[in-house]
């Protein structure tokens, strides 16, 4: 670690001095120097704004303008115009609508100030419910019931669920029934499919975009759907539970088998639900805030009434097996939600990457073996995750993932990789898990029981667990603390923050159910804390807003609101309202209620002083500023460029600084600084940013998203829009890990929330990264803020890289953000000037 505390020796009784440095890996500068990064421009906004005040503004001074190219000393901000400055771009940076102009990107949560949620948006078009254009026959048995256990001839149906009508997964999703179809359906295993395509996206096969039905065949080719065609229904809502019901109960009743298992690919979002369908347009649930943003999706509370009703309507018991290939999905409000229906459950915690499960491998295995029962078949479904993949194991369909020419090729070098390799790169941050649903009422209980223990317990150390425990994609955006968190890592991270002696013994309870519930878990290196199970855990931003707040939370999951007392526990959390160990309806604090906050750190810090008022590349300024705070979690670096004549602050660089200490708890570090007051110091270098696509480099802000383990681990992101060859755009996400890419995601969904899912880039495909600028008036406050292109990277035979530059020459504003544990930040800003 590089970070440097010395309260001894010399410095004995005085408060702890931090030599902090940046947590980006920077290599050494080549020989030659590094490049020069041209001035960013704000474009558009040459009307003539006045341009920032000067320091002797209060003497009436006059302000002047200036090109941002001088070398000179520049138009200098006053203090009392930096404060405003500061305090307005943090008001921007936590609350406005971050600057995605077209839309739909995970970071789109906008929370007003009075904390009363989003504006509302457009109603999506409403439609009548599709009639089926193509009545099926009839069925062969009135009813298809599971029998507990097994036989010598059990039989199987296995039902794919496949809503493929999204640009992104659209292949993804095609390409996964061709691998079921290599193995096909025998006598003791039926396999069928309801899949619906995209227009516009994948163009092979035919390129139609109905829904159709298919009883799957044997079939060897990876590219060409060769199964029997039952039906082709036209356009389906996907999105609709009555969609899912007449699928299940017309393949029940037309293929009865004795052990029934489901299915259901899309994308994901956790507690919320998924499988939003874009074609035909329909109104959406409007039971909750975030529903009625949302618009067409298969909400949590919605699915589990669909699989009510295809209970009832077959007589049957169980499914032997539910299984959701989406994002996300891998969280104990989902589990509650399925444990009615079904023995066994297999969900991601994670994003998934685009590859999906490895039908061919766990269908073969089954088809090998039908006397498994739904545990068994759930280990081979986790264990067989991208390991055993067609597109990975297959040569051919390997070196065609990895061809010549595209990025994800150029990640191995010009020779083909082997499987064990592929899988390594694409399996580094996945999650997948396999759980006894019968469990699940034991680890409700066990949760309710922590819930109880947690009231007579410190709030804060609880915070403090929650905010560093194992976390995954933000669905609400990168302004708001994470909010889904490892369940298994947080009751680790609250043993070992020591809230109450009795919540120890109930978080060891909890692990001990957890344990017994999850048949089979695995993790990547990426995420080391994952343990199986999630749970939705929100800042006191998010559990005021009505989109994900107990407004939509109780409505949406239902099931686990009524049976648990998590949502009792939050109310407390965040109001300080009081619960009976026996309450199990859902709770929400009264209207009006104040939130607090008790991971709000109370931070304080003086005005930054500066080594020096001039920099220049080689000749860096230390800064420093005296930090008083409490459930201070992380400290990061703030840099933008000051285009004088637009009057506007282009942000260019936000970076983690390194606490002295840095700990770990079952593999997930965390910075940890001292307590109280200290003086932090950072020697600030002129540097920016670029990714290259090894043709063209465009400047980018790398916003930090992961501490990691190590400055190589930590992860740094880039939003921008992604173009497809075809020509459809997407809000998307870049990741870099080490300065080199490692994952794209596409989103979809609207401002409330966005569902991710993993885009695997191809020869032709760009991406143009979205600059952040924050316009000013003469007083130097925020009165606007815009996204504009920065230009656009082409996807061509590498992924891209970061390269670290020199900054241009000119005015900018540097500085410190300090994070609380609740995700409320203060921050302190000097003016520099570069040469």
């Amino acid at each position: 670690m590089s970070g440097n505390a010395n309260p001894t020796g010399p410095e004995k009784g005085r408060k702890p001095v931090v030599r902090a440095q940046r947590r980006r890996p920077s290599g050494a500068p080549p020989p030659a120097g590094r490049d020069r990064a041209d001035a960013p421009r704000r474009e558009g906004r040459t009307d003539g704004q006045a341009g920032p005040p000067r320091a002797g503004e209060t003497t009436g001074t006059p302000p002047q303008q200036t090109t941002s190219q001088t070398a000179g000393p520049a138009p200098a901000l006053s203090r009392r115009a930096i404060l405003t400055l500061g305090i307005l771009i943090l008001l921007y940076l936590l609350v406005i609508r971050p600057m995605m102009q077209q839309g739909g990107g995970e970071e789109n949560l906008g929370l007003a100030p009075t904390g009363e949620g989003l504006a509302g948006i457009a109603t999506a078009v409403p439609a009548s419910p599709m009639p089926l254009a193509t009545r099926l026959p009839a069925p062969t048995s009135a009813a298809a019931v599971a029998p507990a256990g097994p036989s010598a001839a059990t039989t199987w149906l296995v039902m794919l669920y496949e809503d493929a009508d999204d640009k992104i997964l659209e292949k993804d999703i095609y390409v996964d029934l061709n691998e079921a179809e290599r193995v096909g359906s025998t006598d003791q295993v039926r396999i069928v499919a309801q899949i619906d395509r995209h227009a516009g996206g994948y163009a092979d096969d035919g390129d139609w975009t109905s829904t159709r039905r298919y009883y799957v065949t044997r079939d060897a080719d990876l590219d060409r759907v060769g199964s029997q065609l039952i039906a082709d229904l036209g356009e389906q809502n996907m999105a609709d539970g009555n969609t899912l019901v007449d699928f299940v109960v017309w393949a029940a009743q037309t293929y009865p088998s004795d052990r029934l298992v489901l299915i259901l690919s899309d994308h994901g979002m956790g507690w919320p639900g998924g499988w939003s369908d874009p074609a035909p347009a329909a109104r959406g649930d409007s039971s909750s805030p975030l529903s009625a943003q949302l618009g067409n999706q298969l909400y949590l509370h919605e699915l589990g009434a669909a699989l009510q009703t295809i209970r009832q309507r077959l007589n049957l018991d169980k499914f032997e097996l539910i299984g959701l290939d989406a994002c996300l999905m891998g969280q104990i409000e989902v589990f509650s939600a399925l444990e009615p229906h079904a023995r066994y459950a297999v969900a991601s915690e994670e994003t998934e990457p685009g590859l999906g499960w490895a039908y061919a491998g766990f269908l073969q295995a089954l088809a090998d073996n039908p006397t498994m029962n739904g545990a068994e078949l759930g280990r081979l479904i986790v264990d067989s995750y991208v390991r055993d993949d067609q597109r990975i194991v297959d040569e051919a369909a390997r070196a065609d993932l990895l061809r010549q020419g595209t990025p994800l090729g150029g990640l191995f070098g010009f020779t083909l990789p082997s499987s064990d390799q592929v899988a390594s790169q694409m399996g580094r941050d996945i999650t997948l898990s396999a759980v006894d649903l019968s469990a699940v009422p034991a680890l409700v209980e066990g949760v309710n029981a922590l819930c109880g223990a947690l009231q007579e317990a410190d709030q804060r150390p609880v915070a403090q667990a929650r905010g560093y425990a194992q976390s995954f994609t933000n669905i609400f955006g990168q302004q708001v603390p994470p909010a889904y968190i490892d369940l298994g890592s947080f009751l680790q991270m609250l043993k070992q923050a020591n809230a109450a002696p009795g919540a120890a013994r109930a978080a060891d309870g909890v692990l001990a159910a957890l344990q017994a519930a999850v048949v089979a878990e695995r993790h990547g290196p990426g995420k080391p804390g994952a343990t199986g199970v999630a749970i939705y855990f929100p800042n006191s931003q998010l559990y005021s807003a009505p989109v994900a707040g107990p407004a939509s939370y109780n409505v949406i999951a239902e099931q686990f609101a009524r049976t648990s007392l998590w949502d009792d526990y939050l109310a407390f959390h965040y109001t300080g309202r009081t619960f009976d160990a026996s309450a199990r309806e859902p709770a929400a604090p009264a209207s009006g209620a104040a939130v607090a906050a008790p991971g709000k750190g109370q931070i304080a810090m003086t005005p930054v002083s500066q080594s020096a008022r001039v920099a220049a590349p080689g000749r860096p300024v230390l800064l420093s500023t005296d930090i008083t705070a409490q459930n201070l979690g992380h400290v990061f670096l703030f840099a933008g460029y000051l285009d004088v004549q637009a009057n506007s602050l282009n942000v260019t660089d936000m970076d983690y600084l390194e606490s002295a200490d840095t700990r770990e708890v079952d593999g997930v570090y965390y910075p940890v600084w001292p307590t109280g007051e200290f003086t932090l110091e950072f020697e600030w270098e002129p540097l920016v940013y670029a990714i290259s696509d090894g043709t063209t480099s465009v400047p980018a802000l790398l916003a930090p998203a992961t501490y990691g383990a190590a400055p190589e681990d930590a992860v740094y992101t880039a939003d921008g829009m992604y173009t497809f060859a075809s020509g459809e755009a997407r809000p998307a996400r870049l990741y870099f890990r080490d300065g080199v890419l490692r994952q794209v995601f596409g989103f979809t969904g609207s401002d409330a929330a966005a569902a991710p899912r993993e885009i695997t880039p191809q020869s032709g495909d760009r991406f143009t990264v979205l600059e952040r600028w924050y316009d000013l008036d003469t007083q130097g406050r925020v009165i606007g803020q815009a996204a504009e292109e920065a230009g656009t990277l082409i996807f061509r035979d590498q992924m891209f890289t970061w390269q670290e530059l020199d900054a241009a020459p000119g005015n900018y504003v540097v500085g410190f953000i300090a994070e609380d544990l609740d995700g409320n930040k203060q921050q302190v800003y000097a003016q520099v000037t570069v040469q």
